[in-house]
């Protein structure tokens, strides 16, 4: 035996060693996440329990990146114990989570990434159909897409918020990077026809007027079911997509990163049922109404700035009678300068609408 293969031999046998501890581990926290199930099952009963806690979840994971002494990076070693946190919760009870459809698109993406791979992920036809599934109860949360970094706001998304009774209880920023797929041995120059999602032909647009400019551009319901329209098409037919749907629909990635901004971003927000108590770095969202009137937008914003309250999002939506805005903002709605806010703009404001309170993304 060389003496490099007794140093990988002792090196090995300690990295065995070390395995069967962290199997240990895993183990007696899984048996601890079935005694917290049986707890709350004990105090609260079947009907009301809760298992999943946004705000605790927020927590475990900021404190695995501020205790993180490398050599993995900080959000990594954070991904890791999101797995296993979703390993565990699914012992409790297993998430069922809405998003926009088919498989394959960016939000499903989103949802993966916030409850992990053990959550149960149902693909809808539409965000309504989210919205729906999640007040009725037949789903326990939901992920619909609210903003894009290149193309602002969501503006369905917003409406949506004003026509159901959901709770915002978290939210998820994913990088986006978008792909021209083709069927399998396809060829670029035979394509006549680029189907996506309208809000990716957007954010594609000077790549596809430089490479594509006679291909016919078709918006569709999603990303996922422009890759979906590729499996059995005549090759005349590219899709723009991730690389989920690239796998999932077994195609050809004819070229990376098509996006006209490298550092395109997406933030998606979790609906629920639920009222989520502070995790100590979290945002609050509300739809609040005026009339058209001189300095109404200044009278709703001012109590911001006399408390001290940092606005992340202002978006402004007309109305029939006036104007609706849709306000992010740090802060839960617990803390006294934000209940202050809170109080003032429901005595200033026509209608006021709390969103919910949540944490700001870990990941």
């Amino acid at each position: 035996m060389s003496d490099q293969e007794k140093e990988l031999g002792v090196l090995r046998q300690q990295i065995d060693s070390i395995d069967k501890q962290i199997h240990e581990l895993l183990n007696q926290r899984a048996s601890c996440a079935q005694q917290v199930a049986e707890v709350k099952l004990k105090y609260q009963g079947a009907s009301d329990v809760v298992f999943y806690r946004p705000e605790r979840e927020a927590q475990v994971l900021r404190r695995v990146m501020e205790r993180n002494e490398g050599p993995l990076p900080d959000k990594d070693v954070a991904r890791l114990f999101r797995e296993v946190m979703s390993v565990c919760l699914a012992l409790e009870k297993p998430m069922r989570v809405a998003f926009l459809g088919p498989a394959g698109t960016f939000t499903q993406q989103a949802a993966l990434k916030h409850f992990g791979l053990s959550a149960e992920s149902v693909p809808l036809n539409s965000v309504s159909d989210v919205f729906r599934e999640v007040q009725s109860g037949n789903a326990h949360y939901g992920v619909v897409p609210i903003e894009n970094s290149s193309e602002g706001i969501v503006n369905h998304t917003l409406d949506l918020f004003k026509r159901y009774d959901v709770t915002i209880c978290g939210e998820v920023e994913l990088p986006v990077h978008q792909h021209l797929l083709l069927k399998q041995d396809g060829d670029r120059k035979e394509v006549k026809r680029v189907v996506a999602h309208h809000q990716s032909l957007a954010q594609c647009r000077a790549w596809l007027d430089t490479h594509l400019p006679d291909a016919e551009r078709v918006a569709v319901s999603s990303n996922g079911e422009a890759a979906r329209m590729l499996v059995g098409s005549d090759g005349t037919i590219a899709a723009i997509a991730g690389d989920m749907a690239a796998e999932l629909y077994e195609l050809d990635i004819a070229e990376r990163n098509i996006e006209d901004q490298p550092d395109n971003r997406t933030r998606f927000l979790i609906v629920g049922n639920q009222v989520v108590e502070s995790s100590g770095v979290d945002k609050t969202s509300i739809l609040v109404s005026s009339k058209n009137k001189p300095g109404a937008l200044y009278q709703l914003l001012e109590p911001f700035y006399r408390n001290q309250i940092s606005l992340t999002r202002v978006e402004t939506r007309s109305m029939n009678s006036g104007c609706m805005f849709y306000i992010d903002f740090e802060g839960h709605s617990s803390d006294t300068d934000v209940e202050k806010v809170l109080n003032e703009l429901a005595v200033v404001s026509e209608e006021l609408k709390l969103l919910g309170s949540y944490p700001s993304a870990v990941l």
